[in-house]
């Protein structure tokens, strides 16, 4: 794979940057990256850094449960497609180094994503104890208590 990190990170902290986002592409990413890791999700950091990135340059604002939400569903809806370079430097890239990742990756995905909604729907409805309960499960037991 073709790569360009100098490229990359200025794409990163460009969205990063933007005043309406406020900082938000670099706490998704590592929200994003904190489920990848407690659920042992087989897909690239870099990719979720670039999705993450890529997925808040349309935002009007950051909100972490909303993001990580959403942010998943579009994983989930993109079948983890591979992705084109941002910058457009460097080839495609995939989300998994295999297709047995892939697969465990996409699953483990759809389950994140449907936590993550009902998480926020939760939210929205009042019931924040509730919504804390899918977080948990949503960060396999790793989620701060209340």
């Amino acid at each position: 794979m073709e790569s360009a990190p100098l490229e990359h990170l200025a794409y990163g902290n460009e969205v990063n940057g933007m005043t309406e986002i406020a900082g938000g592409a670099k706490k998704l990413a590592r929200l994003v990256k904190a489920w990848k890791y407690y659920n042992n999700v087989p897909i690239s950091s870099f990719y979720l850094e670039m999705r993450s990135a890529k997925y808040l340059s349309t935002e009007k604002f950051f909100e972490p449960l909303e993001d990580i939400c959403r942010l998943l569903e579009q994983l989930v809806k993109l079948e983890l497609a591979d992705m084109n370079d941002p910058k457009g430097i460097a080839s495609r890239f995939a989300a998994c180094s295999s297709v047995p990742n892939h697969d465990d990756a996409l699953s483990k995905a759809k389950t994140g994503a449907s936590r993550a909604r009902k998480a926020l729907d939760a939210k929205k409805a009042g019931n924040e104890v509730l919504a804390f309960q899918y977080l948990d499960l949503l960060f396999n037991g790793k989620f701060p208590a209340r």
